[in-house]
């Protein structure tokens, strides 16, 4: 939505195309998507496709005569009529610095992988995922604190930023677009309930990162004897598990739960019993959910 506005402010919007509304919820009520909401409220436009790769819909596009198509997480991949029905083709606004992190989900495995750095690209778009020529991009780095929702809030900012600076050059013609290192190209798949598993012998780093990276879906989860846990809040400490097992619970202070990895240790802050209500570690410490020695482990998938 602040690609949106800063669409609205810069330029007239033909039409803003999204996402079919969909059940949500516990009741699965249907419901627009919010940048419909949003355009709506705005006077704009709205078309929901259920399909893109028509002629139809390529055709319905060309008749609106526009200087040029943004594409932002819009979820499905456009053919090559779609791409080429504005005068200029179209340009997408990717959460990473490409090619690092090519795909649908770059904000959670930069996070996930431990990358000290990620960004936003305005790239021109070609039938591939996410490997068209980049026109521009802006830096920012992951701090220590930050989680995908933080770091999502934060780069939906840039590029809308992005976008007011560039894409007016890019219409002029004082861009050029440059090529992608497909050699340095990493993936960032969409992402399962099953990429939230933690597993207790990497390192606490790399748990820290995952349970970060994970939140809030699909939720950093581990089990505990037979109940499942979400661990939503963790931080590092600086502290020799000794001969303790990977997942075994070494400590219960102030701070929360303390927990064995196979390099270092983590502290888990907040938590979240499967079927009952979030809560930060005191709270389940003090309801004895937990004691010194047992043992978190990464458990089965997840349905």
């Amino acid at each position: 939505m602040p690609c949106l506005e800063a669409l609205h402010e810069i330029s007239d919007i033909a039409a803003v195309i999204c996402q079919p509304d969909r059940p949500k919820g516990r009741g699965l009520a249907v419901q627009p998507p919010a940048v419909k909401r949003h355009a709506l409220q705005m006077g704009l436009t709205v078309w929901q496709p259920k399909r893109v790769r028509t002629a139809e819909f390529a055709e319905r596009l060309r008749a609106l005569e526009a200087d040029v198509g943004v594409v932002v997480a819009y979820g499905r991949i456009l053919p090559r009529e779609v791409l080429a029905a504005p005068r200029t083709g179209c340009v997408n606004v990717h959460a990473s610095l490409l090619p690092r992190w090519r795909g649908a989900a770059p904000i959670q495995w930069s996070i996930a992988h431990g990358d000290e750095k990620t960004g936003v690209t305005l790239m021109l778009m070609d039938e591939g995922m996410d490997t068209g020529p980049v026109l521009a991009s802006a830096s920012t780095p992951i701090n220590p604190e930050d989680d995908a929702s933080t770091l999502s809030d934060r780069l939906s900012t840039m590029g809308a930023a992005l976008l007011r600076k560039e894409l007016p050059e890019y219409i002029a013609g004082n861009l050029s677009p440059q090529p992608q290192d497909d050699t340095a190209a990493t993936s960032a798949p969409m992402l399962t309930k099953n990429d939230g598993l933690i597993d207790w012998n990497q390192s606490a780093r790399a748990v820290h990162d995952r349970i970060r990276g994970m939140n809030p879906w699909p939720g950093a989860h581990t089990m505990l004897g037979d109940r499942r846990i979400k661990v939503h809040r963790s931080s590092l400490l600086t502290l020799d598990p000794g001969a303790a097992r990977p997942g075994e619970v070494i400590a219960l202070d102030s701070d929360g739960i303390v927990v064995a990895c196979t390099q270092g240790t983590l502290v888990i802050e907040e938590l979240q019993e499967s079927g009952r209500k979030r809560v930060d570690a005191r709270a389940f410490i003090s309801g004895r959910g937990v004691a010194v020695g047992d043992r978190f482990s990464s458990g089965g998938t997840v349905a």
